[in-house]
């Protein structure tokens, strides 16, 4: 070995009585100030939204806006809290993440509000310091986690443990009221908090309604989330070319995401040639050939958790488009532009998919399942389907100001060899709509 240079490495700091907790605060803080959400997106993203003069949100307004919503809708249904464990209603209410895919199907972290009193995140084992940056989770401590991986056969008896900790919220600052809001819990969980006299309701139903009416600097940071989006859209694009599977050209959309500052992409919906029709094929190993279509929706989770869910189709190589290709190309923009149009405030629900355009009928059967639909940091509330596909059990509503909608069009022909898919993400504003999405439509085919 080589001893004079193992002498040149910092030596550990030795552990002294009385020093761990010192020692384990001072690591926290070190891991807080480093935190990706501390650390910002980069000069790449910085430099494409200062070139889009997107100024940047107000992350501190925006926390105690989106607290505000979810305390308001507790109050509203009459409970004293909510319990969250989807991911995406955790990073609402506390703006902080923590390996959102795993445990979005791994329940080992989860979030209680109080409606009147505190927000205290349960997270994974030594993750005190992913949400020191939020300014509104006022404690951490460990979550119990029951599912089967870690409890096996004694589930009953760790999800006694973790039930004794709800209910200890729930008696400090329910003020006597033991309903409360959870969004997604296994049977034992139910059973639990039954046996300590504690109701549940749906969180869902607040959590989406807290979510659907943007502030100001939500739409500032989705406008950013869009153009990231829509950079990586565009490397996407330069490297189609005959000869590419379709994996490595969805691959690309990855790459861009992450290097901006991304999530992930909740789905893998990118098709060429053939694949386009019927449409919802997972992209492939196949190898995209001149003249043929290509299709993707983004559904991308990009810079501070919003989703950019856009629909492009795209000519690849240097052939013309047939007659067939413009055809259907030109009836999805022309349903989406048409569409758009009757988008403002104060229209119900299903007056809009009663006015909206549809397929031609040897395109119907082929239809895309919605019309419109709600997002945000990620498809919300709410679904309109067309007005064929609308039944007694589909619910109404108005659309209103700060309401942010996607609204879709496929069109491929029932047993035609290609199709078209494009999406547009919308904001309602006070007199109408504005497009938030920009990327040009593939210019050969209009």
């Amino acid at each position: 070995m080589d001893k004079q240079r193992f002498g040149r490495h910092r030596k550990i700091m030795p552990f002294e009585p009385g020093s761990v907790e010192a020692l384990r605060e001072a690591s926290r803080e070190k891991a807080a100030s480093l935190n990706q959400h501390v650390l910002g997106y980069g000069a790449v993203a910085e430099a494409e939204w200062a070139a889009a003069d997107i100024a940047a949100p107000d992350l501190d307004e925006m926390r105690r806006y989106r607290l505000a919503r979810i305390r308001s809708e507790l109050k509203r249904r009459d409970y004293a809290g909510a319990l969250l464990y989807d991911p995406v209603n955790i990073r609402y209410a506390t703006d902080s993440t923590n390996m959102q895919l795993w445990v979005a199907h791994n329940p080992t972290r989860h979030c209680f509000v109080a409606t009147e009193g505190p927000v205290v995140l349960f997270d994974y084992f030594s993750c005190e310091h992913l949400s020191d940056h939020s300014g509104v989770v006022d404690e951490v401590r460990p979550a119990v986690s029951w599912m089967y991986l870690y409890s096996g056969e004694l589930t009953e008896q760790k999800v006694r443990r973790w039930g004794a900790g709800i209910a200890e919220l729930v008696d400090e600052h329910g003020g006597g009221n033991r309903r409360i809001a959870v969004d997604h819990i296994n049977p034992e969980g139910v059973e639990e908090l039954a046996r300590r006299g504690i109701a549940i309701g749906n969180g869902e139903a607040v959590m989406e309604n807290a979510r659907l009416i943007k502030s100001p600097d939500e739409i500032l940071a989705m406008r950013r989330a869009i153009v990231a989006c829509e950079a990586a859209m565009g490397e996407m694009e330069a490297a189609l070319k005959p000869g590419i599977s379709e994996n490595e050209l969805w691959a690309e959309l990855h790459r861009g995401n992450i290097a901006r500052g991304g999530e992930w992409i909740e789905t893998r919906l990118l098709s060429s040639g053939p694949r386009t029709n019927p449409w919802f094929q997972e992209c492939s190993a196949r190898i995209v050939e001149n003249g043929d279509l290509v299709a993707f929706d983004t559904d991308l989770i990009g810079p501070y958790g919003f989703c950019a869910d856009l629909s492009r189709t795209w000519l690849c190589g240097d052939r013309q488009p047939s007659n067939e290709q413009r055809d259907l190309f030109r009836i999805a923009a022309g349903q989406i532009s048409q569409n758009t149009d009757l988008m403002r405030p104060g229209i119900s629900f299903r007056d809009l998919v009663e006015r909206s355009a549809v397929p031609p009928d040897d395109c119907y059967p082929t239809r895309y399942g919605v019309l419109y639909h709600g997002v945000g940091l990620a498809d919300e509330y709410p679904t309109l389907p067309h007005a064929g596909d609308w039944t007694a059990d589909t619910p109404d509503g108005v659309l209103e100001p700060g309401m942010v909608l996607c609204v879709e069009s496929y069109i491929g022909r029932l047993g035609g060899r290609e199709g078209v898919k494009i999406e547009e993400q919308i904001l309602i504003t006070e007199s109408g709509n504005e497009k938030l999405s920009a990327y040009p439509l593939d210019e050969r085919l209009l």
